[in-house]
């Protein structure tokens, strides 16, 4: 009778961890950001996404988000233009949206902005809270950052899994 207690309680302790260990791809990283690559005046699309007017550049950069619940995290350092009498500011732009894209390969894709917040005038921002409206079905995320509605900066290093590390 040991022994099949044993046996069993074994089994139960591997059931638990399976279920454990069972990957979800709830979570999204991206372990870095890069700028639009895009010559002046051409629109580098993503969806129904246009992309900025000219070439941006990123120093530094990474993105967190929890498709369940909507948990999400970035910060970038140094987005300026690369190019142009504004090279290696942000030139006019002063604020940047963050837009979760879920499914953009499909006829309808979900998009989703984080509130704006202010870019430093040395291409530095960081944003912590929440993205609402997330579906249940987000293939093949995206991440971009806007100005203007237009994407000027992307995810880069995409890394999908259950856990947050």
């Amino acid at each position: 009778m040991k022994k099949v207690v044993a046996v069993l309680l074994t089994l139960t302790f591997c059931v638990a961890t399976a279920f454990a260990f069972d990957r979800d791809d709830s979570i999204v990283r991206w372990n870095s950001i890069v700028g639009v690559i895009t010559a002046p005046g051409v629109d580098n699309q993503v969806g129904a996404i246009h992309s900025g007017a000219g070439p941006w550049s990123v120093h530094s950069g990474h993105v967190y988000v929890n498709l369940t619940t909507g948990s999400t995290f970035f910060t970038v350092e140094g987005l300026v233009l690369n190019g142009g009498t504004s090279s290696g500011t942000p030139g006019r732009v002063t604020s940047i949206t963050g837009t979760l894209v879920c499914n953009p390969g499909s006829a309808s894709p979900t998009v989703l902005d984080t509130a704006p917040l202010s870019l430093s005038v040395h291409g530095n921002a960081q944003f912590a809270g929440q993205i609402s409206g997330i579906p249940a079905t987000c293939d093949t995320p995206l991440f971009l950052l806007r100005a203007g509605g237009r994407w000027i900066a992307t995810g880069s290093q995409r890394f999908i899994s259950d856990e947050g590390q």
